[in-house]
């Protein structure tokens, strides 16, 4: 082997040793916040990180820190996560040591992920993904046109071992085989899972679970032996940049030091001696003498390492930490879109159902942007989605542009992570809200967080859109409505239209939004077959329009009254309607106003509050079960905002608290609010 590799690898191999030898000389310095080390896996860890390119990119996981010197990263610069700096480059210091993220236009790229365990497969598939469509649509790989890529790209995702019994692993796999994407999915065995080893948790090793995957190849290796792990990684980097197909390297290797700084290894190890005789710091000193270095030039290169470390521990310890203030940065990316644009009932336009209005403004987006794909269950040329709404898109751009997934909504939800991180905007829908439960994982740990977490670095631009709500004795796994558990995620955005003006208008608005965007569509409305919906439809606004998200419309607008009772309705989705109809009914127009959310986060409550301090009394309107639910605690929020203007407690109205919407229709409908149950109670308010 070239002796500059071997020089370069054995620094590498004597800092990250340093660093965990310094870490448990200063464990009362250090122990503050939990941290692991590569101690035991630096040789494979090295071996990939030297190989790797700016245009690539890298998820490793929370045990990579000499995975992340070898890129060029200095001990101060992990320090400084270690000890939850302000300066910490790859979150501010809010998130644990070795969970990196980073864009330095000379290092591999890494976005942001979780410490849960495998989750990072999906979002690092996502990226091949993201550079496979890229390079069938003929979209450049250097996004900012400082250098032209000689190379093609590709992704590492670093995994553990025990992670591979994780579901969605499974997930990453699949796609990544079944669409042979250039993915390489280092996986360092060393038989443990915290307290729980191999034997205990795993049927097979992950080289014996990649077999199973037609398409995605396997090599097992001694991933303790620098020289046979940098090899064997070159030659398969040389073929995925060549082949475009994925990989899966099974490194095995010892763990040297404690799972976590929380965990010690001497409370259940019972393989210490085993693992230590694997080490491979000797093993790699010796192919520097078997190659002619001399002993006072190893000992000059483990000195210099030695020295480095503790300076910069040193410098570390002193840096700011972060103040009060910083908590409140890069929960979401600005957006362009403030204000409402473009012409919402152009004249001559045709008046079309809601459903259309969402797809017309995705056709327009990806005529005009070649960024723009959607994806999803049933989406793609034979069906166009179960409700029509992606119908003939894929005729008009492509099988590669539009899409179907398998049944995998960790899948669909969390590679938009990867899609947006090489410079996509993907749109993808779960078929029903009741089916999203499944994605709760990626899109709560992966998707909601990756901008905060990342200190502003790695906003994901995606759009999910959700078919919800109840409608046709869809029965209980059709029919779920679900915006109280969505609305507990932040950092995400939240549309609930109930019209197709405004659908279109915040489709494309969240097209331009750099942040996450989740689109609630109620089915009901989308064809207007509800009675007493026909007010969904809309006149097709112009291909400008945008509508932007935290603007609420105040649909039916009264004055101050003072000598009638008057009440507020606030309500979104399918609730628009039957507050709308309700009032009609009750030929009480000019005591009710009604606040249709359009959006759930962000809020309007300027518009809210400034409506009830006006009426004196207010009702929310849910499709959801009202207990504990996001129309609760709005009702609990404009009390403590409004109390001393109101004349009576502010109420709600939703679905009675049963565990499902059941199939029989009669049952159905004495489940979910209707208009009539909508005037009674707000009678009962206005009388009271």
């Amino acid at each position: 082997m070239n002796k500059d590799i071997l020089y370069k690898g054995f620094l590498n191999l004597c800092t990250a040793k340093a660093m965990t030898e310094l870490y448990e000389a200063n464990f009362k310095q250090v122990s503050k916040y939990v941290h692991a080390t590569s101690r035991g896996h630096e040789a494979v860890q090295t071996a990939l990180g030297m190989q790797l390119l700016p245009q690539d990119y890298a998820f490793p996981y929370y045990r990579d820190d000499a995975m992340l010197l070898s890129f060029g990263l200095e001990p101060y610069d992990v320090m400084l996560q270690l000890l939850a700096k302000k300066e910490d480059p790859f979150s501010g210091g809010r998130t644990y040591y070795s969970h990196p993220s980073l864009k330095d236009d000379d290092k591999p790229k890494i976005p942001h992920q979780s410490s849960a365990t495998g989750m990072q497969a999906i979002p690092a598939t996502g990226v091949a993904m993201g550079m496979q469509y890229k390079e069938l649509q003929g979209i450049p790989h250097n996004n900012s046109n400082k250098s032209e890529i000689i190379e093609s790209p590709l992704v590492v995702c670093s995994l553990g071992d025990a992670s591979v019994t994780e579901g969605e692993i499974a997930e990453a796999f699949q796609m990544a085989a079944l669409k042979q994407m250039p993915i390489l999915y280092l996986v360092q065995d060393n038989g443990w899972d915290i307290s729980a080893n191999a034997a205990e948790t795993r049927a097979q090793n992950a080289y014996e679970y990649a077999q199973g995957f037609h398409g995605l190849d396997a090599i097992s290796i001694d991933g303790a032996n620098f020289t046979e792990s940098y090899e064997a990684i070159e030659k398969v980097i040389k073929t995925i940049r060549k082949e475009r197909r994925p990989f899966l390297v099974h490194a095995k290797v010892p763990l040297l030091n404690h799972h976590t700084s929380g965990v010690r290894m001497e409370w259940y190890r019972d393989d210490l001696e085993e693992a230590r005789s694997r080490d491979p710091y000797p093993v790699l000193k010796k192919q520097l003498e078997d190659q002619g270095f001399t002993a006072k030039e190893i000992d000059a290169i483990e000195n210099a390492a030695k020295a480095k470390v503790q300076s910069d521990f040193e410098k570390a310890l002193q840096a700011e930490d972060p103040k009060p203030e910083d908590l409140f940065t890069h929960d979401f990316a600005p957006t362009p879109i403030s204000e409402e644009k473009g012409e919402r009932t152009p004249e001559g336009a045709d008046k079309v159902v809601m459903v259309d209005c969402a797809l017309f403004a995705v056709e327009e987006l990806m005529r005009k942007h070649k960024e723009c794909l959607l994806y999803g269950q049933d989406v793609g040329g034979r069906l166009g989605g179960v409700f029509r709404e992606a119908a003939t898109l894929a005729q008009k751009f492509g099988d590669d542009r539009v899409f179907n997934t398998p049944i995998q909504e960790a899948f669909i939800v969390g590679s938009t992570v990867g899609m947006s991180a090489v410079g996509l905007k993907p749109i993808v829908e779960v078929q029903f809200a009741d089916y999203i439960w499944p994605g709760l994982n990626q899109l709560f740990t992966e998707v909601s967080r990756s901008c905060y977490l990342s200190n502003g670095k790695w906003p994901v631009s995606m759009i999910l859109r959700v078919p919800i709500g109840a409608y046709g004795s869809g029965g209980p796994y059709h029919s779920s409505s679900v915006e109280s558990v969505i609305t507990n995620i932040r950092g995400i955005k939240i549309a609930y239209p109930s019209n197709g003006a405004d659908l279109k208008g915040l489709m494309k608005a969240a097209y331009y939004d750099p942040n996450p965007v989740v689109i609630l569509e109620h089915k009901g409305l989308y064809w207007s077959k509800v009675p007493g919906t026909l007010t969904a439809t809309s006149v097709e606004p112009s291909e400008d329009y945008v509508l932007p998200f935290g603007k609420a419309w105040v649909l039916q607008e009264i004055w101050k009254q003072e000598d009638v009772e008057t009440c507020t309705i606030v309500t979104y989705g399918m609730g628009v309607h039957w507050a709308y109809n309700a009032s009609g009914e009750l030929d009480m127009r000019d005591q009710i106003e009604i606040i249709d959310l359009r959006t759930l986060y962000p809020l309007d409550e300027d518009a809210i509050m400034a409506s009830v301090k006006k009426t004196g009394k207010c009702l929310v309107v849910t499709e959801e079960p009202s207990n504990n639910s996001f129309a609760r605690a709005l009702t609990g929020k404009i009390q403590e905002e409004c109390f001393k203007y109101l004349d009576a407690p502010v109420m709600t109205i939703g679905s009675e608290n049963m565990p499902a919407i059941p199939l029989n229709s009669t049952l159905e409908q004495t489940m979910i609010p209707s208009t009539e149950k909508v005037k009674a109670k707000i009678e009962a308010l206005l009388n009271y």
